[in-house]
């Protein structure tokens, strides 16, 4: 392998040459000086992987080099090596950014593993995620073939994000690969199961049936209002759950996770559907039956989610859940300003809930915008701007604040989205709703083993508008498209973020409860 330059900067260097033929051995080229200001000089006319410094040597101390090497290579790794354990000159030390800290004496094993955990700590961890992955592919795969239940899919769709994020570090594109197709193998085998149980679980004819968003709130939120504290109910739409482990560590700094939960959007995944019958408490039929002037179905002009606020207090009120309550519903940046500044009038309340709606503008912007399509190519970029975007939102400021007055918290969604990749044609006449993943009205033609349709909409308890509507909802990552503009659809659409059928990613969504720390 190519030498690694290294330079030790230690007044007492002679005394340490069996250290250094030892890290030769090892293939590290070692230069030497005996002072901070030889050491200054060497780095500025050489270029080094690392240096190895030595904190109390006469003349410019460690602790001084140290700051005026990091104030022109801040990049440079430095391993610090002090006779003393005094806990400030650590505290300087780490706060200066070293890479590692040795206490004397040292020896040469100490050494060597420090300089493997700077320098090739990202291709170590790289090369271990890999295999452990390798070692987990095969049990996965075996899971895949058993009978699961929710619960079990639950895990699989954990442990396959798990990996996702993991070797999202690693440069293993192969590996990235296999991932790939095990994700699109559970995929399938997860919309089987969909298919076979959905209706059942609705109708109370199948066991075990999910949380799903109709049942969520009268099982999770309610009973958190009969708690001394002021709880905030924070909805971040379209928030996956490979997303909410992403911008989890920020929110961890000021907030301990009491329970992590995943539930099942219903069916269509989407906003209009998922999140007017988390609110409601009641099916999408259920509200149109109870409340018409409610709510609106999908060929009827007008906003669909105007009314969650009027539909929230009904169901407080059903519960028997007497408390005052704000609703915000935050779809741009100034909206979010603005309530951050006016979080003091909500610490009365016992309950607000805040709809956030910017991973829904990403997810559409993204479709819309060319420069968001670049920014976010793939589920990796993805996920890097939903963190950028959450660590400078306003939302990142009311979380803080909600912490700092000690307030329970919830982070939840309405639905996720899939990024799709296969044209699936569609035909029906000019009513049918405009949504890539799933289709509604009549005398619909579509490839039958890319949906699961709903001939009659009363079994999934959606609104049938007319005698012959039925409803289809696309599987895995596929994406509908018209044969008479198809080559214009397949090119627009497709590797966007869509919701609205069925997927692990859509269907499988996070449920959070947190309280201050």
């Amino acid at each position: 392998m190519d030498k690694i330059h290294i330079l030790w900067a230690d007044d007492e260097i002679d005394l340490l040459k069996p250290h250094i033929l030892f890290l030769k051995d090892k293939g590290y080229e070692v230069q030497t000086a005996n002072s901070g200001d030889e050491a200054l000089e060497l780095v500025e006319k050489n270029h080094f992987s690392a240096v190895l410094l030595d904190e109390n040597m006469p003349g410019l101390s460690g602790l001084e080099t140290l700051n005026r090497l990091k104030s022109k290579h801040a990049e440079l790794p430095v391993i610090m090596i002090t006779k003393s354990e005094e806990e400030f000159l650590m505290e300087d030390a780490i706060g200066s950014k070293i890479s590692d800290y040795l206490i004397k004496p040292v020896n040469p094993n100490q050494i060597l593993l420090s300089l493997k955990k700077t320098l090739d700590n990202k291709r170590l961890i790289s090369e271990k995620t890999t295999s452990n992955y390798q070692q987990e592919f095969r049990q996965i795969g075996m899971t895949l073939g058993d009978r699961l239940n929710w619960a079990e899919w639950v895990e699989v769709y954990k442990k396959l994000v798990y990996w996702e994020l993991e070797l999202d570090t690693s440069k293993d594109e192969s590996m990235m690969e296999i991932l790939k197709m095990q994700k699109q193998e559970a995929n399938k085998l997860y919309c089987k199961f969909i298919e076979n149980n959905y209706i059942g679980w609705l109708n109370g004819q199948t066991p075990n049936p999910p949380l799903f968003s109709h049942t969520l709130f009268k099982a999770k939120v309610a009973p958190l209002l009969d708690k001394p504290e002021t709880t905030f109910l924070v909805l971040i739409d379209n928030l996956r759950y490979d997303q909410w482990k992403i911008i989890q560590p920020i929110i961890s700094e000021y907030f301990k996770i009491e329970t992590e939960d995943l539930y099942s959007s219903i069916l269509p995944t989407a906003t209009q559907y998922a999140r007017n019958s988390f609110f409601a408490g009641l099916m999408p039929s259920e509200i149109e039956k109870r409340f018409p002037k409610l709510w609106l179905n999908d060929e009827e002009e007008g906003g669909k989610n105007l009314h969650e606020e009027e539909l929230l207090l009904e169901q407080l009120k059903r519960l028997g859940k007497d408390v005052k309550t704000s609703y915000n519903k935050i779809t741009n940046h100034a909206a979010g300003k603005k309530l951050s500044e006016n979080m003091s009038n909500l610490m009365q309340n016992k309950l607000n809930v805040i709809v956030y709606n910017f991973v829904d503008m990403l997810s559409h912007a993204r479709t819309e915008m060319e420069i968001i399509r670049e920014l976010a190519d793939d589920e990796k970029a993805y996920r890097s701007i939903t963190l950028s975007w959450f660590e400078h939102s306003p939302l990142h400021d009311i979380l803080k604040q909600i912490a700092a007055k000690k307030c329970k918290l919830v982070i939840t969604t309405d639905h996720g989205t899939i990024k799709v990749t296969e044209p699936s044609k569609v035909v029906g006449d000019k009513n049918v709703n405009t949504n890539l993943r799933y289709k509604q009205g009549k005398s619909l033609d579509y490839v039958k083993k890319d949906v699961f349709e709903v001939r009659n909409p009363a079994d999934a308890f959606l609104p049938k508008q007319h005698v012959s509507t039925s409803f289809v909802f696309v599987k895995e990552d596929k994406f509908f498209a018209y044969p008479n503009n198809f080559n214009y659809y397949v090119n627009y659409y497709r590797n966007t973020f869509q919701h609205g059928g069925v997927s692990l990613e859509e269907m499988i969504i996070p449920f959070i409860t947190l309280s201050a720390k």
